[in-house]
């Protein structure tokens, strides 16, 4: 079944616990999977229950919130388990761009989940095959790479670019992407980029959605009950050879004037988003390090309560696009975007993640990450451009960014 507009179909929804620990990703059947997994826990899904379009437009995630709501409020729901993520609930990504229309929330037909010592499995719909066979993951042969929308020499040119505008006080920041394509001899398996991401990214957020697939740093949000909390990254440099030329990378990532500011802009707009909503708020003014398998972040974790009952599609709505992903002011970096990139985003940089009935749910940005597309991907990396950057470091950042799925892709 898929749900169109209009319509008013009614799910049955079964929740029951089951012995854990779960290998979630090893349990998905088939290729086509949906999964928002860290550390070994989260949740995974396959089939379709419903399939809900996102329009684009200013209100599209209080729409997505508005039409889900109707779904769930209809569903006959049995859930003997009652944490966050069991009962009905949907995965969904949106597209960076407002003007996107990509965006899509699929709620499957079964759900597997597993956290804090808790596991379960929700069935939805009626018709939902408990024999569902399980196809054997097939690892990606005969890559074939190609360029992207824009070759490196006309990437670099965009920066210095963006640079020129930035200096001359257009605007304070611009977050700059570019794509890789890439086929294999047969239709790419997400299963395999997902074991190898979350076996390499364990501290990364692994989400498969709707044929975007990735390992994403940064929480954008997660709601349970009353309480938010959000990861601010900005500001980035490689991993060390050894533990001292790590140490000191770090300690220059801390030190740097172009990314501690890069990386204030950011946080400084989570918490003017977030203010209006909550009654409480803490985001500490100084970042600390994240390190990665391969780069080092900085980071300001960000904790608040709710002022009153919202979904967390109603906090997505706050802060997305934030400067991290776009730039400041918002406006302006979005029309600069549109201008320089020369390729649609989709919903690479957009939010990625799962809610629920409740309105509990978590999400990220969709970054390191590529879509599938049969026996073809595309890669997706980006840069935060400022007064101080310099092409070349910027293409050494992306190719840096490129390397997370080009091992997913190639082991």
């Amino acid at each position: 079944m898929s749900v169109a507009l209009g319509t008013s179909e009614q799910l049955t929804v079964r929740t029951v616990p089951v012995e854990g620990p779960v290998d979630l990703i090893a349990r998905l059947p088939h290729p086509s999977a949906l999964a928002w997994v860290r550390h070994d826990s989260g949740l995974v899904g396959w089939g379709e229950a419903a399939r809900i379009r996102v329009p684009g437009g200013d209100d599209r995630f209080g729409w997505a919130r508005r039409r889900l709501a109707t779904l769930f409020q209809n569903a006959l729901v049995d859930d003997s388990v009652g944490v966050p993520g069991s009962g009905a609930v949907a995965f969904g990504s949106f597209g960076f761009d407002p003007k996107n229309d990509d965006s899509v929330l699929i709620v499957p037909r079964v759900v597997l989940g597993w956290r804090d010592g808790t596991a379960w499995h929700t069935t939805i719909g009626d018709d939902v095959d408990p024999l569902t066979l399980m196809r054997p993951a097939e690892e990606p042969e005969g890559l074939e790479w190609s360029g992207g929308s824009m070759g490196e020499e006309r990437w670099g040119r965009a920066v210095e670019s963006a640079v020129r505008r930035i200096r001359g006080g257009a605007l304070g920041k611009v977050v700059l992407a570019r794509d890789l394509k890439v086929r294999a001899s047969a239709p790419i398996d997400a299963r395999v980029l997902l074991r190898r991401l979350a076996e390499r990214y364990p501290e990364c957020y692994t989400f498969a959605v709707d044929g975007l697939v990735g390992a994403t740093p940064e929480l954008l949000v997660r709601r349970i009950g009353g309480q938010i909390e959000s990861l601010v990254l900005a500001g980035t440099t490689p991993r060390g050879g050894d533990e001292d030329e790590d140490a000191e990378l770090g300690r220059a990532l801390l030190r740097s004037g172009k990314d501690r500011g890069e990386h204030a802009y950011a946080a400084e707009m989570v918490r003017e988003a977030l203010r209006p909503l909550c009654v409480e708020l803490d985001v500490p003014r100084v970042p600390e390090l994240l390190r990665l398998a391969n780069l080092q972040h900085l980071a300001t974790p960000v904790r608040g309560r709710l002022a009153e009952e919202r979904s967390v599609l109603d906090v997505l709505g706050a802060l997305h696009p934030t400067p991290a992903v776009c730039g400041t002011p918002t406006g302006e970096a979005m029309e600069l975007i549109r201008e320089l990139e020369e390729m649609d985003r989709s919903r690479y940089a957009g939010p990625v993640g799962w809610v629920d009935a409740r309105g509990d749910g978590e999400w990220g940005i969709a970054l390191r990450c590529a879509q599938l597309d049969g026996a073809e991907a595309r890669l997706f990396a980006g840069c935060g451009i400022v007064a101080g950057s310099t092409a070349p470091a910027e293409l050494a950042e992306t190719r840096t960014k490129f390397r997370a799925m080009r091992y997913a892709l190639e082991g």
